[in-house]
């Protein structure tokens, strides 16, 4: 499990965005009928920048991304220790810039794209989780 800390890779910015399905159906002479059938995808997307002399930098960055090759859906739990649901990682983007001579960004500002998921069936109480 990854830890977001000051000293691996805190984040500045958090944005959410829940998508609920609405799908349509047309008909002659009305507006098409809708029908309301469920929440869709919940996303959060986690920004920031990351400066390797005071916070984390390509250790901690390599770190996420090998966790994030396993495809395995991670708990997120924010910093009062309420777990906000699991979540897979579709995208990590990183920019790198101001750089000391031997390459080494002095500047790493980053965006991580999770995706919510049903939790895994193996975790015990599954059944309690996935009122989240």
């Amino acid at each position: 499990m990854f830890v977001f800390e000051l000293k691996t890779i805190p984040f500045q910015k958090m944005s959410e965005t829940i998508n609920y399905r609405y799908p349509s159906n047309n008909r002659f002479g009305e507006r098409p009928a809708t029908q309301f059938v469920g929440v869709g995808e919940e996303k959060i997307t986690l920004s920031g920048v990351l400066y390797p002399e005071v916070t984390g930098g390509r250790v901690s960055l390599e770190l996420y991304k090998r966790q994030a090759d396993f495809g395995i859906a991670w708990p997120l739990i924010n910093g009062s220790g309420i777990l906000l649901g699991f979540y897979v990682n579709e995208s990590i983007q990183t920019d790198r810039e101001e750089f000391f001579n031997d390459g080494t960004p002095r500047k790493i500002e980053f965006t991580f794209s999770l995706k919510k998921v049903d939790p895994p069936e193996v975790i015990p109480g599954a059944d309690i989780i996935k009122l989240l």
